[in-house]
């Protein structure tokens, strides 16, 4: 069964862009989020990480250059690596520790960050019936220069009441 995707919206939150007390390392970390629409049968979820990784948007490198329809990259990772048994079921809590203790790991966020990040992630996870979480793959998984991430957190949250399945990547460049 071929199961459509649609993007819908997404968000980026650049540490960059917010006032910390120390400014240093922060403006190298950022979060970027993806909206797609959920087809309307019903569908289970490791056939709903199939057709997320076969999307155009999963082909995203993280490391500026945005969606590339025809790349073969996934963040640090060679695509053709990435597929539903990477992932592992994790709670909503532990999600949310994983990163809020990425986020605060050289202090406390600024307030504004914080809510945004509410909003944008937190929000979300809450809200989620199923999360996955993208394993540490392997150093044969990793591509040619896909160690410029030093920290790559993914998560991809399944919201059937809201009818999205969302894409959270968290990292450092």
């Amino acid at each position: 069964m071929d199961i459509e995707l649609t993007h819908e919206a997404g968000a980026f939150i650049n540490f960059r862009h917010y006032r910390f007390q120390d400014s240093g390392a922060h403006g190298r970390r950022w979060v970027d989020v993806k909206h797609l629409r959920l087809p309307a049968e019903s569908v289970g979820g490791r056939e709903l990480l199939a057709a997320l990784i076969g999307h155009e948007q999963f082909r995203d490198d993280y490391a500026g250059g945005g969606v590339d329809v025809e790349g073969s990259r996934h963040g640090p990772y060679w695509l053709s690596l990435v597929t539903p048994d990477v992932y592992e079921s994790v709670s909503r809590e532990k999600s949310a520790h994983v990163l809020r203790e990425w986020a605060n790991q050289l202090g406390d966020v600024p307030v504004e960050l914080a809510a945004d990040l509410q909003q944008e992630v937190f929000d979300r996870l809450s809200a989620a019936d199923r999360i996955y979480c993208l394993s540490v793959l392997g150093d044969e998984a990793v591509h040619d220069w896909g160690r410029v991430h030093e920290y790559f957190h993914e998560f991809v949250l399944i919201d059937r009441s809201a009818g999205r399945i969302t894409l959270v990547v968290a990292a450092d460049d």
